[in-house]
């Protein structure tokens, strides 16, 4: 079974579809696995019956993604469903509901910092506590547009966005960033791991900012929020 370093941890699966196959080539390694995930049949079956106009090969990439966002929470991480910018060498992550225009934002960071800045993970940056810092993670499942580098960088900041035709960004309160926090992000259904999810939350929050930028989709926005969110 191939094995892949992501987020920092050795994860064994076997992709049956090219989709999957070629968008985890880049995390590939040569070292004993920490845990492996799979798709069963049974549920591959189920899911095609609930979502028409969905392909295998679309399913076995979202599933086995869930699988690993499962496992992450037992190793001081999760995920969030975001567009993730590294900016010298800080991550900034830009969460909404879809069609709210996060991936437009993070492009308007790398027109207004060009080579200082480039694109993480577009849609599911995975995060971990290790050594006491929060860090951000590139991994295979980044979304339609497959933008993600297999690397990470400490996490600067969280943003969440919402469109308004002035900019404006502020820190939140620590009550709605969990609400939007967990809004964003995997539920689990067992209660041990929402515990867990709750638990790196709550620290998460404690020791990294989260704000709400009111934005347009003008280069004012992305300067805006990268003078209030970058690491002094």
């Amino acid at each position: 079974m191939p094995v892949y370093k992501i987020a920092g941890l050795n994860v064994g699966y076997e992709p049956k579809y090219d989709m999957l196959r070629k968008r985890s080539e880049k995390y590939i390694c040569d070292e004993k696995a920490d845990f492996n995930i799979g798709v069963t049949d049974n549920l591959m079956e189920q899911q095609l019956n609930l979502y028409s106009g969905v392909s295998e090969a679309e399913l076995e990439y979202l599933w086995m993604g869930t699988a690993f966002n499962v496992k992450l929470l037992e190793y001081n991480g999760m995920f969030l469903h975001s567009s993730t910018v590294v900016v010298d060498g800080m991550a900034y992550s830009f969460s909404a509901p879809c069609g709210t225009g996060k991936s437009t934002h993070t492009a308007l960071w790398l027109k207004l910092l060009g080579e200082r800045a480039f694109i993480l993970n577009d849609d599911k940056a995975a995060y971990r506590l290790i050594d006491g810092k929060y860090y951000a993670f590139g991994t295979p499942f980044s979304g339609k547009h497959d933008l993600n580098e297999n690397t990470f960088a400490e996490l600067g900041g969280i943003c969440f966005i919402e469109q308004a035709e002035e900019n404006s960004i502020e820190r939140m309160s620590v009550d709605e960033a969990v609400k939007l926090l967990f809004s964003q992000t995997l539920r689990p259904s067992h209660p041990a791991r929402t515990i867990m999810l709750c638990d790196f939350m709550d620290e998460l929050i404690k020791n990294v900012p989260v704000y709400k930028l009111r934005c347009n989709m003008n280069v004012e926005a992305a300067e805006v929020a990268f003078n209030a969110m970058r690491k002094k």
